[in-house]
């Protein structure tokens, strides 16, 4: 594993702009003063060290904090946004509850679907691996309401489902 003391001899990172720029040179093909890193297809930036390649959030953490945490959220959810104040030391729990809207989802709001048998909106949200069923309502603005009051209570961060 990489070692903060390691990782600030080859490289610069910007906490305004989380990027990483090489202050040595590595390889024949790379110059001092490069952006380190590509974007994988997951959309996370990532940077070879040695022969790994790591995840740069979680560099950018051990650059500034000298640790890893089991975890490392994006709070704005954009991946490959490595400013260090978009990013928060998680657990699995913490970051599934600040987790982006589903790609498939089909009514607009998480945790919100049309259930066509019933005519009725229904609401649930996961808590602990359970599902917990909120009601099922006729107006769409009721169901919301309900998904985004048991968030709150259950302790969901303000983006997630954004």
């Amino acid at each position: 594993m990489v070692t903060q003391e390691e990782l600030k001899k080859l490289f610069h990172y910007s906490e305004d702009s989380g990027v990483f720029t090489r202050i040595k040179i590595t390889a024949n093909c790379v110059k001092i003063g490069d952006i380190a890193g590509t974007r994988s297809s997951t959309g996370y930036i990532k940077i070879r060290f040695g022969k790994k390649h790591y995840l740069a959030h979680r560099l950018a953490w051990l650059y500034v904090y000298g640790e890893l945490p089991e975890f490392i959220d994006h709070i704005n959810h954009v991946r490959y946004d490595n400013r260090i104040e978009n990013l928060r030391p998680a657990t699995i729990k913490i970051n599934g509850k600040n987790r982006s809207m589903n790609k498939n989802n089909k009514s607009g709001a998480t945790g919100v679907r049309w259930h066509k048998g019933r005519n009725r909106w229904i609401s649930q949200i996961k808590v602990d691996s359970r599902q917990v069923h909120l009601g099922s309502f006729t107006e769409y603005h009721e169901a919301v309401n309900a998904r985004k009051n048991a968030e709150v209570l259950y302790g969901f961060h303000k983006n997630h489902g954004s």
